[in-house]
């Protein structure tokens, strides 16, 4: 059974037996599989600059959380901005979530503070999938999926889906809340509070 995320002297250590590693891993390769925008043929100038000219704002609502418009009222500035950042969100995102998923060989993971915030970016992202997935938009329906807590009653994918993200979840809350302490400890270290 995974153990959570903490601080100490090691730095960010966590635990996974391997189910939730091949689940995790499977998740990071879902969403990496999102994000990749298949440009077969594409200008090398465009990518060296890191520009994506026939960007769209996506059609599947869960890549559209994960990569989402920066002007709301504004469609026009929201697609020029699409194209000019777009290509290097993308390829941050799934940096992060390799990066993440190749931690996953051992089941003890230690993390330094790259390593967090790429766990960090990688499982937020996953979250965000299976919101979307899940149709999570306010905190009544994240209450109804929180409610899902037993695994040998899943039925269904739906309840199988919830279980995952109660699962990403807790490891989320767990590494945001070790992040924290390694902060504060640094901070006391350094004088700040």
């Amino acid at each position: 059974m995974a153990e959570p995320f903490t601080y100490g002297r090691r730095g960010i250590t966590g635990r996974l037996e391997e189910p939730e590693r091949e689940l995790l891993r499977g998740l990071f390769n879902d969403v990496i599989g999102m994000l990749d925008p298949g440009t077969g043929n594409q200008d090398p100038l465009e990518a060296l600059v890191g520009l994506s000219p026939h960007a769209t704002e996506p059609e599947d609502p869960a890549l559209a959380r994960l990569l989402p418009n920066a002007f709301k009222d504004d469609p026009e500035a929201a697609l020029d901005f699409r194209r000019l950042t777009e290509r290097s969100l993308r390829e941050s995102k799934t940096g992060a979530l390799r990066a993440a998923s190749l931690s996953l060989e051992s089941r003890h993971l230690v993390l330094d503070d790259a390593g967090a915030q790429h766990w960090s970016t990688a499982l937020n992202d996953v979250r965000l999938v299976l919101a979307s997935r899940l149709g999570i938009r306010t905190e009544e329906d994240a209450e109804k999926v929180h409610a899902v807590t037993d695994w040998s009653a899943a039925e269904d994918v739906e309840a199988y889906l919830a279980l995952v993200y109660n699962f990403v979840t807790w490891l989320q809350t767990t590494l945001i809340e070790a992040m924290l302490d390694a902060r504060r400890v640094r901070s006391r270290g350094s004088g700040h509070e």
